[in-house]
């Protein structure tokens, strides 16, 4: 035996690797871990459509038919065809009572009224919305591209979010007043 190279260990000896208890617990704790890493994942690539789709999420989905029925011909065109109203023509632009702003299709809170400014461009807008109220999207009508803003249950075309707005978030989210009510506190 060489000196200096620790005690002899025949070549015939299995060595055990250390191992860690398989509880039922452990295992469990395991799932949870990468089902978290999986919605993480799915949230970062598909801004949350993707969890939104899966069963039990909450997400709201109507014919055509459905839709014309439950909203007006203006909310139709916006929150279902990605239409846009006409500036300084919704009345949620004066609306400064302490509240929410719902998604006029499937009551969804959005906004709180604590983050509405008035941003000069003829919309109500937001620098701020509700934890997964909605999704995001690229844009790329008009020969520009934009980042659109729809609703997280109901996906509607509610408008657009802009990195112009005030601190702290420094975002105004320009959003088309028809695609939403008003629920005062």
């Amino acid at each position: 035996m060489a000196k200096g190279c620790g005690p002899a260990i025949p070549f015939f000896t299995k060595l055990q690797e250390p191992t860690m208890p398989s509880s039922p617990h452990r295992r469990d704790l395991l799932r949870l871990c990468g089902s978290a890493a999986i919605a993480a994942i799915c949230w970062r690539a598909f801004g949350g459509e993707a969890l939104a789709a899966l069963p039990g999420s909450g997400r709201l989905t109507l014919s055509d038919a459905e839709w014309r029925q439950r909203l007006s011909p203006q909310a139709y065109d916006i929150l279902r065809r990605g239409g846009t109203e006409r500036a300084f023509t919704s009345p949620l632009n004066k609306e400064h009572r302490k509240g929410r702003f719902l998604c006029a299709g499937c009551a969804l809170p959005l906004f709180a009224s604590t983050t509405k400014f008035d941003s000069g461009t003829g919309w109500p807008s937001f620098y701020d919305h509700y934890p997964r109220a909605i999704t995001t999207k690229t844009d790329r009508k008009f020969g520009m591209t934009r980042t659109e803003v729809v609703c997280a249950r109901c996906v509607g075309h509610l408008g657009h979010v802009f990195d112009d707005g005030p601190k702290p978030t420094g975002l105004r989210y320009c959003m088309n007043g028809a695609a939403m009510k008003f629920d005062p506190a």
